[in-house]
């Protein structure tokens, strides 16, 4: 059962900051390609919250599944590092599909400390 509410976890998690991403930065991949270019900033928040919603719809569930409290296998910390590697992880295969951004060295390497936070977080 801990499995499948890890799993579960991370996978309402990945869903989430997928529709964060978009929340956060579509509109200025919409506004470079010229869809949205006047568009007034209030109605551009407001196309950014209706995103939001459906991260949200995702976050929660997530939290409350993965929490120790509510019988899930992650402490608060851990779901917050976990969450982090995530958002991290979607916005760099986002920044390079939709904005060809490319990677240094030190991104990588700044990346990897994450992934190390992960580690220590874990550890016993």
């Amino acid at each position: 059962m801990q499995i499948y509410k890890g799993l579960s976890t991370v996978g309402l998690l990945l869903i989430s900051n997928v529709f964060m991403t978009l929340a956060w930065y579509a509109h200025l991949k919409l506004q470079s390609a010229k869809l949205i270019t006047n568009w007034p900033l209030y109605t551009v928040i407001l196309f950014s919250w209706g995103i939001a919603l459906f991260e949200y719809s995702f976050m929660i569930p997530a939290n409350r599944i993965g929490f120790e409290g509510n019988g899930g296998p992650f402490s608060l910390i851990q779901l917050k590092i976990i969450q982090e590697v995530i958002t991290l992880s979607v916005f760099m295969l986002f920044s390079y599909v939709a904005f060809q951004q490319h990677f240094a060295w030190n991104h990588y390497a700044a990346f990897a400390c994450l992934v190390g936070a992960v580690y220590f977080t874990f550890m016993k």
